[in-house]
């Protein structure tokens, strides 16, 4: 399994306990939709590696209390602390055609109120403040805030973006 073929669940925070329980905080929306699942992929030495799970508890404020399989001391469970947390993206839940996920708009092409062309999502930030779509134009890297008011439709047939970017947003990249 590569990153390229999951999304990121989460990290584990810290170790909770002296029986190899951990900590881990979730990156998603839907905390409960996860509360079942039996594995997880944990990224070490930028391989993923997986891991089959004791217990899954939902805590409060997307945390959760969790158990693997097999680890059930301190010394075992302290070398994960930090390391994300993947699952397969066929796991994820379908959309419907108005919705999407972040990872989805990589390649759209963004288009301006004027339907003129900015350029192509290269990347997308998710940042703990806001998240942002690094989009190429004119070889700089250019950041859309992604938000109501700004992302006004997303069109993934035609895997397109339309923005209602705030004025001057464009001149403060390309200004040497």
């Amino acid at each position: 399994m590569n990153k390229d073929n999951c999304f990121q669940l989460g990290y584990i925070a810290k170790v909770h306990g002296l029986h190899g329980e951990v900590s881990v905080v979730l990156d998603v929306d839907y905390p409960e939709d996860y509360e079942d699942i039996k594995h997880v992929f944990v990224e070490q030495k930028s391989r993923l590696i997986p891991f089959f799970i004791e217990h899954f508890v939902l805590q409060h404020a997307n945390k959760v209390l969790a158990k693997f399989e097999e680890y059930d001391t301190v010394e075992k469970v302290s070398a994960l602390v930090g390391s994300a947390l993947y699952l397969p993206l066929s796991e994820l839940e379908t959309l419907g055609d108005d919705q999407y996920y972040y990872h989805e708009l990589i390649g759209f092409e963004v288009l301006d109120q004027n339907q003129e062309q900015i350029g192509e999502v290269k990347v997308i930030y998710d940042l703990e403040t806001q998240d942002l779509l690094g989009v190429d134009h004119k070889g700089k890297e250019v950041l859309i805030p992604i938000q109501d008011g700004i992302v006004q439709k997303v069109d993934k047939a035609a895997k397109k973006v339309y923005c209602q970017l705030p004025e001057g947003l464009l001149d403060i990249y390309l200004e040497d």
